[in-house]
């Protein structure tokens, strides 16, 4: 991830967690692929972003349409000098920095399936947890 992805990708995390949202970085889906954040709203709702800091990255994607089926929101999120008539406008727009961001577009809002709600949520539980459990490990020094 760029440096520019990377305080993109900060400013959604401090953003969400504003909006209620509890989020993490690059959260893998069942069918292989990564979110650059997920988040998990105190009602179960499951909400997908997708950093794009280069033109020629958002034009050349033809996998976002992927992560659809895993979210019942999903945003793009731009820095503040990316053109956002490219983003589409099937999806919700966010634009951030290092120090947060906006929603520009709310997204629309899709129903999982609960057999696929249970299973994404247990997912990001577990990946959350051993993160976690990683970090600690390191600061205990042991």
């Amino acid at each position: 991830m760029s440096v520019t992805a990377a305080e993109v990708a900060r400013g959604v995390s401090r953003l969400l967690i504003q909006e209620g949202f509890s989020p993490i970085l690059e959260f893998t889906l069942a069918n292989g692929r990564r979110l650059d954040v997920a988040a998990l709203g105190s009602d179960g709702t499951m909400l997908g972003v997708e950093v794009k800091v280069a033109l020629n990255d958002l034009k050349g994607d033809q996998k976002w349409p992927e992560y659809l089926e895993f979210c019942e929101l999903f945003y793009f999120a731009i820095p503040p000098d990316f053109p956002d008539e490219h983003v589409p406008t099937t999806t919700g727009l966010i634009v951030a920095d290092r120090f947060g961001g906006a929603i520009v577009r709310p997204s629309p809002r899709t129903v999982l399936h609960a057999s696929r709600r249970k299973a994404v949520t247990l997912s990001f539980a577990k990946v959350a947890a051993e993160r976690l459990s990683s970090i600690l490990e390191v600061t205990d020094g042991v």
